[in-house]
């Protein structure tokens, strides 16, 4: 069975994604409803993504499609950043709430820039 590279750079991704969300395949499977045997043959480049676990995917992690697909991140970053406050261990809610002001800017900036 021949695979297809970017199937494979695509799966590579996904499972990328959801191995830095510290989830299990039968976890991620379930919250973006799929089967986790689908799942290991999309991260495995076995089956491309259809367009509708694409838009499950997306809508759940928050990764832009454009990463997901083709490794390019037209996010500037900011969804690393909300991430990695997300991510952030931290006691001290007063720590949390700090970083999430210093994102703030550009993630604001990133939604009007959608919208409109």
């Amino acid at each position: 069975m021949q695979f297809n590279q970017d199937d494979i750079e695509i799966g590579e991704r996904l499972r990328s994604i959801r191995e830095g969300m510290h989830m299990t395949r039968e976890e991620f499977s379930e919250k973006v409803d799929i089967t986790d045997s689908f799942l290991g043959q999309i991260e495995r480049g076995e089956r491309a993504l259809s367009v509708r676990t694409l838009r499950k995917v997306v809508k759940y992690t928050g990764v832009s499609s454009d990463f997901l697909l083709f490794g390019k991140d037209t996010n500037n970053g900011t969804l690393q950043k909300i991430n990695n406050i997300l991510a952030l261990n931290s006691e001290n809610t007063s720590d949390f709430i700090y970083h999430i002001v210093l994102c703030s800017n550009d993630f604001c900036k990133k939604i009007t820039e959608e919208i409109e």
